[in-house]
């Protein structure tokens, strides 16, 4: 059953990365278009994807997360689980910063440039990095 889980887990967890990536650079070209009708093409695409992918993405990531921690509570002694919970938090937190400025960029209020959303393109996969080094590594 773990084994299960693990694998619905990791395919969520894509899932929503996929998400992370492609909003913020959906945000870099909605920032750099200059008509009404991509506007609001780029408004579309990406409500779409916040909601209908990376947030359901997310909750189940989370959630067969939490479920593997039930089954396997002895992790909780180990280190590098804790680091991983850390950055975790910060990915969470990361796609409400996604979702507030979706809604920015829906109210017509966004005062910030493509330059701003192609660094902000970037924490992601900071985030990617460390969790899949401490999980596969373990270092502590």
């Amino acid at each position: 059953m773990y084994l299960w889980i693990k694998a619905f887990h990791i395919m969520a967890v894509v899932t929503w990365f996929a998400g992370l990536f492609y909003l913020p650079r959906l945000f870099v070209y909605h920032a750099m278009s200059e008509d009404q009708i991509s506007r609001d093409r780029f408004k579309i695409m990406e409500r779409k994807l916040y909601r209908g992918i990376m947030t359901p993405s997310m909750v189940v990531a989370v959630g067969l997360g939490i479920w593997m921690l039930i089954l396997m509570p002895q992790w909780l002694q180990q280190g590098w689980l804790h680091a991983k919970l850390a950055l975790v938090a910060l990915l969470v937190i990361y796609h409400f910063l996604c979702g507030a400025q979706l809604r920015r960029f829906a109210s017509d209020s966004n005062t910030r440039s493509h330059v701003f959303y192609r660094w902000f393109n970037e924490a992601p996969v900071l985030v990617l990095v460390g969790a899949i080094l401490l999980v596969v590594l373990k270092p502590f």
